[in-house]
């Protein structure tokens, strides 16, 4: 597995350490509920504790690490309600988005595009890391597709939560095929300016991973 804690090429800016923790976070180098050790972390990364815990406060305050008193920082656990919360938030911010394609963009292009983006998924269907990477690859696309900055900047601010998420879910599917078809199903969708089935399988996709995770946490 790629690691992203390691010591940094150039001089170390406290921007630099957060996305470096940040990416650690979201390909689950950090699992939920992880602590991050001040001393350690400065030693891997080769910097000083200052920066270091600048770079830190910058994730707490975007809230993927939480401060526990005299203990430390730890990466969070989202809850089932805060899970819901996250992929509610992204389902309007994508459905929007492909709104903006259906309505005013490309829309014949863009689900080309897309349909291409999922098929990357056939050929690794069993290898649920490398699919999760094309699935975050595939909405990314959408929603930069939509020509919208302001979507842009919201989606991005949930793309580590959401890999933390799809991190999470993939031991709850044997094969990718169902990621895979789904995937298709709104591309296509898109290709042929099928609003209400867009909307329907945009809505569908986010309850399945819901009610995956929501139920992984009740048997944890």
């Amino acid at each position: 597995m790629t690691s992203y804690i390691e010591p940094l090429a150039q001089e170390s800016t406290p921007s630099i350490i957060a996305d470096k923790l940040r990416k650690a976070i979201g390909h689950g180098e950090f699992k939920p509920g992880a602590q991050l050790v001040e001393a350690d972390l400065a030693r891997k990364l080769g910097v000083s504790r200052g920066p270091l815990r600048e770079g830190m406060q910058r994730l707490t305050q975007e809230g993927l690490l939480v401060p526990i008193r005299n203990r430390g920082l730890f990466v969070i656990d989202m809850t089932p309600a805060e899970i819901r919360d996250m992929y509610y938030s992204r389902e309007a911010i994508e459905r929007a988005a492909a709104m903006l394609i259906l309505r005013d963009g490309d829309f014949e292009t863009v689900g080309l595009d897309l349909h291409a983006i999922a098929e990357q998924m056939k050929p690794v269907r069993n290898d649920p890391a490398a699919v999760g990477e094309i699935d975050i690859q595939f909405h990314e696309f959408l929603v930069r597709a939509s020509g919208s900055p302001r979507l842009v900047r919201m989606h991005r601010t949930q793309i580590i939560e959401t890999r933390m998420c799809i991190h999470a879910l993939e031991a709850t599917y044997a094969a990718a095929d169902n990621r895979y078809l789904e995937h298709r199903r709104i591309a296509a969708a898109i290709r042929d300016c099928e609003i209400e089935r867009t909307e329907e399988l945009l809505s569908e996709h986010m309850e399945d991973a819901i009610e995956r995770l929501v139920n992984k946490k009740k048997t944890n």
